[in-house]
């Protein structure tokens, strides 16, 4: 007795169905890693995403890539584990708390370092575990018990042994350094915190005399204000301009400081007059010729951003408002030659939103070229990391050669306390440049340390500022396993099989982490780096919050769901590396988020809602666009019916409906029965479609564990939609159809029964990794699985006997006859229920041959009634209509079936209606009233509509022309 296998409701819901297997698989615990389950490991950690942060593209892109693979090594049986986790975000924890509190009026120290930190991990409590939920929500099988924070008490542990351990060697030190300086923030900022903006300044000229009267040198310069630091001019020791004057001094305007002429290779002829400032405490090349040179290096610049005593009458002043002074102040002595407008890149604070200051500041660095050392000789000896594409791999490479020292402190309190503490009672209480300090894990080890070097009478402060928040992520693939312990996870685990992530943190993020697990565990953290690009918006614009051009993919999600997403983002890109570019109706996408924006607070007035959309949504709009976006919000389901949001998630989501749809029909074919019910069909039972269908499925198997293996994702998944609509879907389903009736003969039906359920079965495996929420909820239903899962049965594995190359171009070519049949009948506009005599003329044995192996076949799917396959025609057919595959003519006699004259008539009729539609579209087009005053989209709409008239009329008047001809 069999069971009763439950069918499929008639239309598939993702919302409901992801949520379904979400809340399943994490209940389950069903991606918990094993280390002690035995069998390769294969490992990603993910790039730990700011707890502040909330899904944007690149997340949705990086985690469904990553699911991909991590899905698919699962299924092949690898002891797997994707281990997830969140950075704690110095910069932007800090930004957000102090902005509450200047809402209420204080500041940070006005509360105390204890109770703000106490503030923020009660924020994190709360709020810090909204991009954890949606990257769920994505479906990312990670181990979620293994999620880690930057911040947890264990991998705190693991930033200070990592921080003592390089002091110890010498590979951490606190020195006087040019940093980039937020002064909205106070705080030094890494390099990928700086975002160079280009801005229309000034370029000023001024003159600065000789000190022995003979003349003067011109200089050129984008910040007036800086001049008041100047200790040097410079100029290339090959200019011949300028040779007689090396060596000599000026007497620099304001300041009344003389200052020597220099000569520096850095100095670049071409550039302006030739002549440059230098300024070693506020220009980085400046630093460097400063110490080329010994020279003095005056600091002008408070860290809030005004100048300071050594900026003499203009202390006190905000350095842009000193700017207007100092220009105005050497105008009235007569040192300004000219100022001429001038475009240039300006760095700013990503989090303060202001132009950053170089500024010469005591901070805590480590020295970087030891560290890169190791990681080049990787690279170099072992090809390790390897990077896909490879073109990365000399990027990688020349940023290791080309580093810097890394300054590692900032001045915030929330994030890693540099764990040193000065001996302030050795300079006054204070925490100056040369006060002592002592390395420690604790306090309690810092006293013991100072007292046996300064007594029994001291006072220790520990530093205040914290670790940039790149050092704690620089030991995250092994700092998450555990160590500094030898852990299980550890030895299993590590080093990972692979980080996928953007090109665009190489530079801060890869290779930090490569020079730390070199130094720190003697290996490269992972064995691949899979670089993929960006995901750019409908018009292939790289999205940024200043464009306001950013696609959230929760509203896709809450439209097409989550398994449509994923499988658009993988299946656009075209090669390992390349950018994608989503397909978008920005209207309907706006409106779509302003339906939202409101659903989540709907008490506000429309005039509350409109200044909130501005503020915080879409600052680029005016009062008047977002009133009327406003009132189309009741026209958003009618308008999205219409028009889809997205026709790249939209065609997904139409996949997924067809395997839910040719699924739901196959399970209603299969009598109630599992596949594993049915069994396998043997070899001599199959007929000749089942053979094609099994030998075209082992070789998609084969194709896709090909692709996957070597990082072509989109490949494969374009690979699948191909074999899974087109020869599953619509040919095979189609082709066993009649085998399939009751009264058909038993054993056709059976093996019908049995080769749909094993490649349905099979389709849902090979599907799983990239759309994993409907395959589990399909095959749960076809295999009535209680206590398993889809996610955690064996990737299909090839049969290489099944594959039948020349059985697959045998039906190539009869697919091939079927369709032109079919268009044929199109053509001639001949009724789907009526079947019509079909002549197929060949003079290949071979071909013939095929054709009369496939004549049932080609009688089914055709609707034909009677066909006549001959070398050579014979005889008049009268009036027909004929198409051509390969060498096969196809003939379709009209006799008695088609009025050829009624339909002309008709066609004639329908051409003159597309044509009056033109001409009206056209004149619209070409009245320069309705282009220049019309809304965009009408205008828009308008040309559209005429486009596809224009098509429409091509296609009709090839249809007349070849039915006049008969």
């Amino acid at each position: 007795m069999t069971a009763t296998l439950p069918i499929l409701p008639t239309q598939y819901d993702p919302k409901a169905t992801e949520a379904k297997w979400q809340q399943y698989w994490e209940n389950k615990q069903v991606f918990q890693a094993n280390p002690d389950r035995g069998g390769n490991p294969y490992c990603i950690v993910i790039p730990p995403p700011n707890v502040t942060g909330s899904l944007h593209m690149g997340h949705a892109f990086n985690t469904a890539l990553m699911d991909v693979l991590v899905r698919y090594h699962r299924m092949c049986g690898y002891n797997t584990l994707c281990l997830p986790g969140t950075d704690h975000a110095s910069i932007a924890v800090q930004t957000l708390l102090e902005k509450e509190l200047k809402q209420e009026g204080k500041t940070r120290y006005d509360i105390g370092r204890e109770k703000f930190l106490e503030r923020a991990w009660q924020w994190k409590k709360e709020s810090g575990g909204t991009i954890v939920n949606q990257l769920k929500r994505l479906g990312l099988s990670a181990d979620w018990s293994r999620e880690r924070f930057t911040l947890d008490e264990s991998l705190s542990r693991a930033v200070k042994r990592a921080f003592i351990q390089l002091y110890e060697e010498g590979l951490i030190y606190r020195g006087n350094y040019l940093v980039n300086w937020c002064p909205e923030s106070q705080s030094a900022v890494s390099d990928l915190e700086v975002e160079s903006k280009e801005v229309d300044g000034n370029l000023w000229h001024f003159r600065y005399p000789l000190t022995d009267g003979t003349g003067y040198v011109e200089v050129a310069t984008t910040r007036p204000e800086t001049m008041l630091g100047d200790t040097a001019v410079a100029v290339n020791p090959n200019d011949d301009r300028y040779k007689s004057i090396i060596g000599k001094t000026l007497t620099l305007p304001i300041m009344g400081r003389e200052i020597p002429i220099i000569a520096d290779e850095l100095v670049d002829p071409e550039f302006g007059t030739g002549c440059v400032k230098v300024t070693p405490a506020h220009d980085p090349n400046d630093f460097e010729m400063g110490k080329r040179h010994q020279l003095p290096f005056i600091n002008i610049m408070n860290k809030d951003g005004t100048l300071n005593e050594n900026a003499g009458p203009f202390a006190g002043e905000d350095r842009f408002v000193a700017r207007q002074n100092v220009v105005k102040q050497l105008e009235e002595d007569g040192f300004l030659v000219k100022v001429e407008p001038y475009r240039h890149a300006v760095p700013y604070s990503d989090r303060g939103k202001v132009p950053v200051e170089p500024l010469l500041s005591t901070q805590w660095f480590v020295k970087i070229e030891p560290l890169a050392k190791k990681a080049l000789t990787c690279l170099d000896e072992e090809n390790s990391p390897r990077f896909v594409p490879d073109r990365w791999t000399k990027v990688y490479r020349d940023w290791l050669v080309k580093i810097k020292d890394w300054c590692i402190s900032r001045q915030l309190w929330w994030g890693h306390q540099i764990p040193a503490w000065y001996v302030v009672s050795e300079t006054n209480g204070e925490i100056a440049e040369d006060t002592p300090f002592v390395v420690a894990y604790s306090e309690e080890e810092a006293w013991e340390k100072a007292k046996r070097q300064y007594g029994d009478e001291i006072r220790l402060e520990q530093d205040p500022d914290v670790l940039d928040t790149w050092f704690s992520s620089g030991l995250w693939p092994f700092s998450t396993m555990g160590w500094p312990q030898e852990t299980t996870d550890l030895k299993t685990y590590y080093p990972t099989s692979v980080l996928v992530t953007g090109f665009d943190i190489i530079f801060f993020w890869v290779a930090r982490m490569t020079m730390m697990a070199g130094h720190f565990t003697g290996q490269m953290p992972f064995k691949d780096v899979y670089i993929h690009g960006l995901v750019r918006d409908e018009n292939g614009k790289k999205m940024s919050k200043s464009a306001n051009n950013g696609i959230d993919p929760l509203i896709l999600i809450d439209e097409y769901g989550t398994d449509a997403l994923r499988y658009t983002l993988i299946k656009e890109v075209a090669g390992a590396g390349q950018d994608i570019s989503l397909q978008l109706n920005r209207k309907l996408y706006e409106l779509k988020v302003i339906e939202r924006f409101i659903e989540t607070s709907p008490n506000k007035s429309r005039s509350e809602a409109i200044s909130d959309l501005q503020k915080k949504v879409f600052p680029n709009k005016s009062e008047s666009e977002l009133g009327s976006m406003l009132s189309e919000l009741a026209k958003l389901s009618e308008l999205t019916k219409a028009s889809p949001m997205s026709e790249s998630v939209e065609a997904s989501r139409n996949f997924a409906n067809k395997l839910w749809n040719a699924s739901r029909f196959v399970m209603m074919n299969l009598d109630g029965q599992t596949p594993q019910q049915l069994g396998q069909p043997t070899t001599e039972a199959l007929e000749w479609c089942d053979r094609w269908i099994l030998s075209r499925f082992n070789q998609v198997v084969r194709q896709t564990r090909d692709y996957i293996e070597t990082y072509g994702l989109g490949e494969a998944a374009k690979g699948l939609y191909e074999f899974i609509w087109g020869d599953f879907c619509d040919w095979y389903i189609e082709l066993v159809k009649s085998r399939l009736r009751k009264d058909a003969q038993a054993e056709s039906r059976l093996v019908a029964q049995q080769t749909l359920a094993y490649v349905l079965e099979g389709i849902l495996k090979l599907l799983h990794p990239f759309m994993p929420h409907i395959t589990e909820e399909i095959w749960h239903t076809l295999t009535q699985s209680t206590d398993e899962v889809l996610a955690l049965q064996a990737y299909p594995e090839v049969d290489a006997s099944a594959i039948d190359r020349e059985l697959e171009q045998s039906f190539e070519l009869l697919i091939g006859t079927i369709r032109t049949i079919r268009y044929l009948r199109a053509e001639a506009e001949i009724k789907p229920g009526v079947k019509v005599p079909v002549i197929l003329q060949s003079e290949s044995n071979e071909e013939r041959s095929t054709l009369e192996a496939g004549r049932t076949y080609i009688q089914d799917l055709a609707k034909v009634d009677r066909l006549t396959i001959v070398p050579v025609l014979e005889e008049d057919t009268g009036q027909v209509i004929a198409g051509v595959v390969g060498t096969i003519q196809a003939l379709i006699p009209l006799s008695g079936i088609v009025d050829i004259d009624a339909l002309i008539s008709k066609l004639e009729k329908n051409l003159s209606k597309v044509e009056g539609e033109i001409k009206s579209l056209t004149a619209r087009l070409n009245n320069p009233g309705f282009v220049n005053n019309a809304p965009a989209d009408v205008v828009q709409g308008a040309r559209g509509s005429l486009a596809e008239a224009q098509k429409q009329a091509e296609i009709l008047r090839d249809r007349l022309q070849h039915l006049k001809e008969l």
